[in-house]
C-alpha cells in the first residue's frame, strides 16, 4: 500500500498579492505545520481573508511561492469554509453529497458519508430540508459538515462566526473542536479576541499585509512583541 499523502508542511514564502494599485499581502513568509490550531488575527482590512484565499488557491499570487509538501493538493486533501456560505438550491444532505461527487467520491459512498457529517455538527433532523431556508447558524454548520465529509487534512476557516449570534458561534467552536480532534489541520481567521483565546494553539498576527508577529496564543496573549498587537489586544485598534 502506498504511504499516505502529507500535505503539510505547507511554506509560503515572500508572498505579495497586489490588485488595482494595492498591496494587500506584502512580502509574507510563514510555515504551517500539522497538529496545532493556528489563527490569523489582525484588524480590518490587514488581509486576513486574502492570504487564506492565497493559501487555499482561490488567488494567484502576484510573488512568491506557496508550496505544499506535495506537488499539487487533491480536492478532498484540503477545503475552506467562509464567513457567508453558498448555499445550492437543493437540500442539506444534496449539498454535501454534490461536494463529494465533485471531489470523486464514488456514488455508492456519498448518501453515507453526507448522513454521518450531518450528524457530526446535530443536523441529521433536516437532512432533507432547503439548505437556503437554514437560519445562519445552520447554514454555517452545513458548510463545515459539508467540509468535513471531505476528511481534509487542512481546513481553512475564514472568520467562520463573525455573522453569528453568540449561541450559534459556540455551537461552530464546538464543531471546529471536533474536526481538530479527528486530526484536521485548522487554520483560521477570526477578529473575536476570546475566540482566539479559546481556539487558539498558534497566532500569527497580520497588520497591513504583513505577519508581525508568530508565537503561541499563551505567549501572544500573555506579552505581545509589536505595539500594534498590543494595541489590537487591548481594543485600541479596529478590529469590525
Amino acid at each position: 500500500m502506498a504511504e499516505p499523502r502529507r500535505l503539510l508542511p505547507l511554506e509560503i514564502s515572500e508572498l505579495s498579492f497586489r490588485i488595482n494599485g494595492r498591496t494587500l499581502i506584502d512580502r509574507v513568509s510563514l510555515t504551517i505545520r500539522p497538529g496545532t490550531r493556528t489563527v490569523i488575527l489582525g484588524p480590518n482590512g490587514a488581509g486576513k481573508s486574502v492570504l487564506m484565499r492565497l493559501a487555499h488557491g482561490l488567488l494567484d499570487p502576484s510573488a512568491g511561492r506557496i508550496r505544499w509538501n506535495v506537488p499539487e493538493p487533491r480536492p478532498r486533501e484540503q477545503a475552506m469554509v467562509f464567513q457567508r456560505p453558498v448555499m445550492l438550491r437543493r437540500s442539506a444532505r444534496a449539498n454535501i453529497e454534490y461536494a463529494l461527487k465533485l471531489a470523486g467520491v464514488p456514488g455508492r459512498e456519498r448518501a453515507d458519508r453526507a448522513a454521518a457529517a450531518l450528524a457530526r455538527v446535530g443536523l441529521e433532523r433536516i437532512a432533507r430540508s432547503p439548505a437556503r431556508v437554514l437560519s445562519g447558524g445552520e447554514q454555517q454548520r452545513l458548510a463545515l459538515a459539508r467540509a468535513w465529509a471531505l476528511d481534509p487534512q487542512v481546513m481553512f476557516l475564514d472568520e467562520p462566526t463573525a455573522s453569528l449570534d453568540p449561541g450559534a458561534a459556540r455551537e461552530v467552536e464546538d464543531i471546529i473542536q471536533a474536526i481538530h480532534e479527528t486530526g484536521t489541520k485548522i487554520v483560521m481567521s477570526t477578529h473575536n479576541l476570546g475566540q482566539a483565546r479559546r481556539l487558539a494553539d498558534d497566532i500569527l498576527y497580520l497588520q497591513a499585509g504583513r505577519i508581525e508577529e508568530s508565537a503561541t496564543a499563551a505567549e501572544f496573549f500573555r506579552q505581545p512583541r509589536t505595539a500594534h498587537a498590543t494595541a489590537f489586544i487591548q481594543g485600541e485598534l479596529p478590529w469590525h
